[in-house]
């Protein structure tokens, strides 16, 4: 037994994701500040989501090549340089607005891929450490939340007395230092190495890996009812963290000190929902659970600040929200990890988180221009209507009921009939909407879905509100 390899994949993601926090508030402020248009805040989350999609989707085969250590630590040196350049060229007068969105884009393109190369790592290290792959998926994002509240509340506080821009730093300083603990405590791990590959690399193999995670998502009708979901609420959350909560925030609130507290209200109650779950939500249906968590993490936000503008009513809205978000990610990466065989994790993590992710450059951007065009209060109350409408989905479709059912392991992996070869390398988990009939739905267990917003976290689909 070694826990070594997770606790530092725990602190790395502790580290990276309190930086990240400090940047999804940072950013917009930062941008808001500097020139007061909704709609280029919008522009800028296009820009830092758009690559996102490119790198889920093309970087499960390169995951595996390369070694998921590697991955990682390469994606967050780069992240670390692409953030830290923003302040230092503000600070000497060069800053254009298209060097910000093309640093966005950048970090953006590489973060995926790192944060996929240590989710689906979860498994191995679960049995290293000698724990179950629920109980470590509980953890891990009980931890990814507690940190993303820690690092929402320092971003206030940051910006209030030192600016948007001196807190970029630290978002840098803190990607350094995940790249550091990846690379020294993942070395000799099997799984994090580079997996053998079976023939020669060329596009064509490339090109049927991807097809395979494709495939295998379009077959396992859940998995896939689960990444169109996620995708719809991705892309409304970007909207809501990058655009509508800081305009609300500068607007409503008294600034962005407000904006922090109540993003890390949301990670504090997320915490707490995560670890609730961990502790007594196997005893109920998953289905049910999933619903309503669901439907308290969505529409309230969007509804109590269309209609207050005061911090309180808000502040209970965000920590409901909390709560049920919470509960998602195990739920999620539970039936992710029983459903996708450990050697297909990367591949089928790359389309779903792709898939997931879509909706997200559209969602920031749709949402600056609808302030712009419409006032804050309409963009809310449109966003807010078209989340609740989004998660009663669950309750509407068939496929939702297999959350519940084992599968055997023994039909679990679909194989491509056309072609009748062995599968060699791993791939990163990932979701998907309605579920699988009995004859073609693989095996099934629960899994967790990523924070919004962001976002992620890595190894599936998840729902970004934050």
């Amino acid at each position: 037994m070694n826990r070594r390899p997770f606790a530092a994949v725990l602190a790395a993601n502790a580290v990276s994701i309190a930086g990240s926090a400090v940047t999804l508030i940072s950013v917009p402020w930062f941008v808001l500040q500097t020139t007061g248009s909704a709609g280029r805040a919008g522009v800028v989350a296009f820009c830092a989501t758009l690559p996102v999609i490119v790198a889920a989707l093309v970087g499960g085969p390169v995951i595996d090549r390369i070694g998921r250590r590697r991955v990682s630590a390469l994606s967050d040196l780069v992240c670390a340089v692409s953030v830290g350049a923003i302040p230092l060229l503000h600070y000497a007068g060069v800053l254009e607005f298209w060097m910000l969105c093309a640093l966005m884009a950048v970090g953006g393109l590489v973060h995926t891929p790192g944060l996929t190369a240590r989710g689906v790592l979860l498994p191995s290290l679960a049995e290293h450490a000698g724990t179950t792959v629920g109980r470590a998926a509980s953890l891990y994002d009980a931890v990814s939340r507690g940190a993303r509240m820690i690092g929402a509340a320092l971003a206030g506080v940051l910006i209030a007395f030192f600016g948007a821009e001196s807190a970029l730093l630290l978002d840098a300083a803190s990607f350094a230092v995940s790249a550091l603990l990846v690379g020294a405590f993942l070395r000799g791990v099997p799984a994090a190495e580079p997996q053998p590959a079976a023939g020669k690399i060329s596009f064509a193999g490339y090109r049927a890996e991807l097809a395979e995670g494709w495939s295998f998502l379009t077959r396992t009708r859940l998995l896939l009812g689960i990444t169109v979901m996620v995708m719809m609420t991705n892309g409304l959350d970007q909207g809501w963290s990058a655009v509508l909560l800081p305009v609300h925030g500068r607007e409503a609130l008294g600034g962005a000190t407000a904006v922090g507290l109540l993003v890390s209200v949301f990670g504090g109650f997320a915490l707490l929902g995560a670890l609730l779950y961990g502790v007594w939500g196997e005893r109920f249906s998953r289905r049910a659970v999933f619903t309503a968590a669901f439907l308290l993490c969505g529409a309230p936000r969007y509804a109590a600040a269309a209609f207050t503008d005061t911090p309180l009513p808000l502040a209970v809205a965000m920590a409901l929200s909390g709560l049920g978000a919470g509960v998602l990610n195990p739920i999620l990466t539970t039936v992710i990890y029983e459903r996708v065989p450990e050697e297909l994790r990367s591949r089928v993590s790359g389309v779903t988180t792709a898939g997931c992710e879509l909706t997200m450059p559209l969602g920031g951007l749709a949402a600056g221009l609808l302030v712009d065009g419409f006032g804050a209060t309409r963009a809310l109350l449109l966003f807010g209507g078209t989340y609740l409408l989004v998660t009663l989905s669950p309750l509407v479709f068939p496929a939702w009921r297999t959350m519940e059912r084992p599968v055997d392991r023994a039909v679990e992996r679909p194989v491509d009939r056309a072609v009748e070869r062995p599968v060699d390398r791993a791939v990163g988990s990932g979701l998907g909407p309605a579920g699988p009939e009995p004859a073609d739905e693989p095996g099934i267990s629960r899994k967790e879905p990523a924070l919004p917003g962001s976002a992620h976290e890595a190894p599936a689909p998840r729902p970004s509100a934050s």
